[in-house]
């Protein structure tokens, strides 16, 4: 086993990567993971195959979506973050459902583990939030073993979660240099590019998350409330109510037109699974 050695990173990462941790301790994220998008982590547990005897790493886990489940399947399995107050939550979630696992903070762009130490990788909606695509593609390649397993959810640019970040963006801060958007890793092509050839079997397959809000402003409200980009866009425009009036109704307008009359909508996201070339 390969201990990798870290480049420092500059002072201005830091600061970019002291802002995300900010922005996703925000609200409540495990109301999001809770009550919105809890199916997702069982389809990766799932979609990987992941049992017993496994050593799994989710990365960008937050509250522990993918990693609670993987471990009630009998995984041993490391949790990792960027935000300490997510990795809180699911320290106490894991024990309220009887399991245990390592949780540790982390920087998907600079992963504190040897190459090759894990037989499966995951991540959902999570290293798609990473500003900089390729060190976060390279870094969940590099500690994965090779004929490992690689998992990933990501929403598309297409589909709802793609288009609220599309409705946010006039109202939100210009990113960083370099930094891309996250639902381009809901893009086939662009996700295949990123990890190269050194993953094959490759399997993609769009599928659609079904979400129940009894209004569209429900899901405004939920959203404002719980959701770190959306509050970080809302604190941003604090200071102008016709900002704050406009992205609600875009928002609300958004929501309807992917609401039916139950008030179901279907979020669409990319599920992509490889193997580490041996």
């Amino acid at each position: 086993m390969t201990t990798y050695t870290q480049t420092p990173p500059t002072a201005e990462d830091t600061a970019l990567k002291a802002k995300h941790a900010a922005m996703w301790a925000l609200g409540d994220y495990g109301a999001v993971a809770r009550e919105v998008i809890p199916e997702l982590g069982h389809v990766l547990v799932d979609a990987c195959a992941i049992g017993p005897g496994q050593h799994v790493l989710d990365v960008a886990a937050g509250t522990g979506n993918v990693a609670i489940p993987a471990a009630q399947a009998g995984a041993q399995v490391v949790a990792c973050d960027l935000a300490p107050e997510l990795l809180e939550v699911g320290r106490g979630l894991a024990r309220a459902a009887g399991v245990s696992l390592d949780w540790r903070r982390a920087d998907a762009e600079a992963l504190p583990f040897d190459d090759a130490s894990f037989d499966v990788v995951t991540s959902c909606v999570g290293v798609m939030f990473a500003p900089h695509h390729q060190p976060a593609a390279d870094e969940l390649v590099r500690v994965l073993r090779p004929g490992g397993r690689l998992g990933l959810v990501a929403w598309t640019p297409a589909g709802f979660i793609g288009q609220m970040f599309a409705t946010m963006k006039p109202y939100a801060a210009p990113p960083p240099p370099g930094a891309q958007p996250p639902p381009l890793w809901g893009d086939e092509s662009h996700t295949r590019e990123l990890l190269g050839s050194r993953v094959e079997d490759v399997t993609t397959e769009k599928r659609s998350l079904t979400v129940h809000f009894d209004r569209p402003e429900h899901f405004r409200d939920f959203f404002k409330r719980t959701y770190g980009p959306t509050i970080v866009t809302y604190r941003g425009i604090a200071d102008d109510p016709v900002k704050v009036a406009a992205l609600d109704a875009a928002l609300t307008e958004l929501a309807r037109g992917h609401m039916d009359a139950t008030g179901r909508m279907g979020w669409e996201y990319l599920l992509l699974t490889a193997r580490r070339t041996h």
